[in-house]
């Protein structure tokens, strides 16, 4: 290990405490640009129960026919359910693409006010949370592939049986009524795609949303060949002890009773939908994904980045200095870093940093994560580089009267830059398809943009070969400027 000057590790320490701050500082500014929390009293005073102004809902964008986000506009029978409820009350409705999994967390944690996503009612979900009167009764299907062996004809027959389900929803407790196997998927356009695959046997899942299916699709390849006996009630959901969901209630009953809802649900399930070209969805949907990856996908990669190698550079220095303070503090931070999921990650920064006061934009919150994470995998491959310049450098530019941070600036950074480029550069890469899993924060990035354009019709292949394509070429990009810079920086090795 290289010692470096105690006066260097003291400027070490000194740059880790002035970035703590910083990004402390950030969040309490980021929370205090964040939105109003309309419902939840700031004075610890029980809530108001009027309904928030501007509504915020937090819906999936990928669940038809029920939430498809088309463009920047939501549109489905619970979108369209919510906005005649809207109306009613006076107020303004705001959608938050959520991937279900995140949805009750992003509710817990005050990212919006209601859920609109075909939550059906239980006991348990009642004690939980503040649920609306049902807006609509359905049922649960019981779907094999087309080509079913013959082997499960009724829901009794599932035990043993691989059932795709999504492991938070009713349709998996149904399920494992019935002694299945759970295998979890994200949601029912992933289970149907295992299914035709032959990973699962069945799917238990809503009837409304299987025949929409079937109905939509060029190729369904699967039947459905057995009905739940239970009704399911679909509700929405708001945080417990809101106090608005009476004029939910009110509004929903009042819809009901001038025919308003039954008018919105003929227009879903009482005509034939004809599924459009794959090309026609791929030209469709071209430049609004490419977009979301200028927009967002490079910005948010860019901006991590830089982040991530000041922090890198920073690390890497305390883990090579001589005092135990910052290397102490770098080792640290190097193996809660490497030791933790990005996932794991993602969620404690947005949901569970809200519990202590701390909230934060997607956007932002996506950045310090993803920011967090290059530093602590940079910094080892920064202090390799560092570590691999001979010890005669150091002791050169001591000769001739340079200082060691003027030595480390001039002479070792950029020699150093030239064997970090490789390694570096496949941590730029792998940044950028993380930025994928950013979704889970309600970040609609490239990925995310891909699933809402493939949702209303289950054409996924197009659309996923699409942001694959797009991937690929920012990828080939970057390692065009990966081998300038290696030629660049060449030039700075020594002999």
């Amino acid at each position: 290990m290289i010692r470096l000057p105690r006066r260097l590790a003291h400027l070490v320490l000194a740059v880790a405490l002035a970035f703590g701050p910083a990004l402390l500082g950030a969040p309490a500014q980021a929370a205090e640009r964040a939105p109003a929390q309309h419902s939840i009293s700031t004075d610890g005073q029980e809530p108001d129960g009027r309904v928030p102004d501007p509504l915020r809902v937090g819906t999936e964008g990928v669940y038809a026919p029920f939430s498809v986000k088309e463009g920047d506009e939501f549109t489905g029978f619970d979108i369209e359910v919510m906005n005649a409820v809207g109306e009613r009350l006076g107020v303004e409705v705001e959608y938050v693409a959520t991937p279900w999994d995140s949805m009750f967390a992003a509710l817990g944690s005050n990212r919006f006010d209601v859920v609109a996503n075909q939550v059906t009612y239980n006991e348990e979900r009642e004690q939980l949370y503040d649920l609306s009167d049902p807006y609509v009764d359905t049922g649960g299907v019981l779907v094999v592939a087309e080509d079913n062996p013959e082997d499960i004809q009724t829901l009794e027959d599932l035990k043993g049986k691989r059932a795709a389900e999504n492991i938070t929803s009713s349709w998996a407790e149904i399920a494992e009524e019935y002694d299945a196997e759970i295998v979890g998927v994200d949601g029912m356009n992933e289970a149907m795609a295992s299914l035709k695959e032959g990973r699962v046997d069945a799917i238990v899942n809503d009837k409304l949303a299987v025949r929409n299916y079937i109905a939509t699709s060029p190729d369904p390849g699967v039947k459905i060949i057995d009905e739940t006996d239970e009704q399911s009630q679909s509700v929405f959901a708001a945080r417990k002890g809101s106090g608005y969901m009476p004029e939910i209630n009110k509004a929903l009953a009042d819809m009901e009773e001038d025919g308003t809802t039954e008018q919105i649900y003929d227009s879903y399930f009482s005509a034939d939908a004809e599924a459009p070209r794959a090309w026609d969805l791929v030209k469709d949907n071209a430049w609004p994904m490419a977009w979301k990856a200028i927009s967002v996908t490079i910005p948010l990669t860019a901006i991590s980045f830089a982040i991530g190698l000041v922090l890198a550079l920073v690390t890497a220095v305390g883990r090579m200095s001589a005092s135990a303070v910052p290397r102490g503090i770098a080792r640290a931070y190097i193996s809660i870093i490497r030791g933790t999921p990005l996932l794991v990650q993602l969620f404690l920064i947005f949901y569970a940093l809200p519990e202590v006061g701390v909230d934060l934009p997607p956007f932002v919150a996506a950045v310090i994560a993803l920011s967090l994470n290059v530093g602590g995998y940079a910094a080892e491959v920064i202090r390799s580089a560092i570590e691999s310049i001979p010890k005669g450098q150091w002791e050169a530019a001591r000769t001739i009267g340079m200082s060691p941070r003027t030595a480390l600036r001039r002479i070792i950074l950029p020699q150093a830059a030239r064997t970090a480029i490789p390694p570096l550069s496949n941590t730029l890469v792998s940044l950028l398809k993380d930025t994928s899993l950013t979704s889970i924060i309600l970040v609609v990035e490239l990925t995310q943009a891909a699933r809402f354009a493939a949702a209303p019709t289950f054409q996924y292949m197009p659309m996923f070969g699409l942001a694959a394509l797009y991937y690929w070429i920012i990828c080939t990009i970057l390692s065009y400027v990966q081998d300038r810079a290696e030629e660049r920086f060449s030039r700075y090795v020594a002999a």
